[in-house]
């Protein structure tokens, strides 16, 4: 259990807030509730529990754990309301942010729980790094769900969390394990209050990267993270998080290329090309030269400028059927129509967490 610390004097803000937005969340609760106790973090703290329309016994659990967190030198603050229908995680959490006074914020989702050490270690992170989203490993809930995700969560290089940024289909740090300071969060944020179906940690993860925030991964697992039918995460379409990704690449990165390859000859990079404004869908070119180790480096010949812009120009692959190929289709449109255009083997396979296709500069 927590040693009891030393609440915060009059006056004086607790140095973490955890942040934690409820709605009907009563199976998972107390596993939840009792992991804030446990908390190893000797500095002051406070919980601020938001509680979305719950029709559950949410409430009651968290009253029922008031009292052994006051104990224990937690402040707890509840907030919330009991309107027909929830109002959204991003409103949630902007709520439970708002009512909470702590000089870091500790992210939590109500179905899940922390190590002990969580809150102490992200601190000590966040201080160094004031700029930063602080994330950290986390332990998959049940075991061997959703498998390479969660590696890929886990084993993303340092460098990694920004290069494939773009690649990805949701912030290289997860929301459920951010720690920042309340001042960055402020130059950043609010989240978005869009409701069911808004991705509000993407969407708050691509301004704070816009901000020149930084990314750190504590390298230990700090959070129990559960995989359930019922997670919020379900309810945003993976159509929506495409066209926000698409949208993030064009602003970010494609305005400084002259042209680009395509890494990826199959459905996903097509749906890329196609996906790309007119202006950027002129830039595909041909295929840069990349080292292949094991074999020799084909080089395919250069692909003629293309008779009616847009026209793709070159696709890059490793799979030699669809080298082979030689075309491409067009599957969206009725008949399926189909043009010509430049396949070019490249000489790198995917890499570990690799979910979509990449687009890359040409040098």
């Amino acid at each position: 259990m927590r040693r009891l610390g030393n609440p915060a004097g009059p006056g004086q803000p607790p140095l973490v807030s955890v942040i934690l937005p409820v709605h009907n969340a009563d199976l998972w609760l107390d596993e939840c509730l009792e992991s804030v106790l446990r908390q190893d973090f000797e500095g002051t703290m406070e919980l601020s529990v938001f509680n979305d329309a719950s029709k559950d016994k949410s409430m009651t659990i968290i009253e029922k754990w008031r009292p052994k967190l006051e104990g224990s030198g937690i402040l707890v603050v509840v907030g919330g309301h009991d309107s027909p229908s929830p109002r959204g995680v991003g409103y949630s959490k902007n709520q439970a942010i708002a009512q909470s006074s702590g000089a870091y914020l500790c992210f939590l989702d109500s179905d899940d729980a922390m190590m002990p050490g969580r809150v102490r270690l992200q601190y000590e992170a966040a201080v160094q790094h004031p700029t930063s989203i602080i994330g950290c490993r986390v332990r998959r809930d049940p075991p061997g769900s959703t498998e390479r995700y969660t590696r890929w969560i886990n084993q993303l290089a340092p460098p990694q969390l920004l290069t494939q940024v773009f690649t990805a289909h949701g912030p290289t740090v997860i929301m459920p394990t951010w720690f920042c300071s309340r001042a960055w969060f402020s130059h950043v944020g609010p989240f978005d209050e869009g409701g069911q179906g808004v991705p509000e940690d993407l969407l708050f993860f691509y301004q704070h990267l816009r901000k020149g925030g930084g990314l750190l991964r504590v390298d230990q697992t700090l959070l129990l993270y559960r995989y359930h039918p019922r997670a919020a995460t379900h309810s945003v379409l993976e159509t929506t998080i495409w066209t926000h990704r698409v949208r993030f690449l064009e602003e970010r990165a494609l305005p400084s290329w002259t042209s680009f390859t395509i890494w990826n000859a199959g459905r996903q990079g097509r749906r890329l090309y196609r996906s790309l404004t007119a202006a950027s869908r002129q830039k595909v070119g041909p295929a840069p030269a990349l080292p292949r180790p094991s074999l020799p480096r084909p080089h395919s010949p250069p692909c003629p400028a293309p008779s009616a812009p847009p026209q793709v120009v070159a696709f890059c692959d490793v799979d030699e059927n669809k080298i082979r190929k030689g075309f491409y289709c067009y599957e969206g449109a009725q008949g399926r129509r189909c043009t010509s255009a430049g396949h070019t083997r490249c000489g790198h396979g995917q890499r570990p967490g690799w979910r979509g296709p990449q687009a890359l500069p040409k040098e």
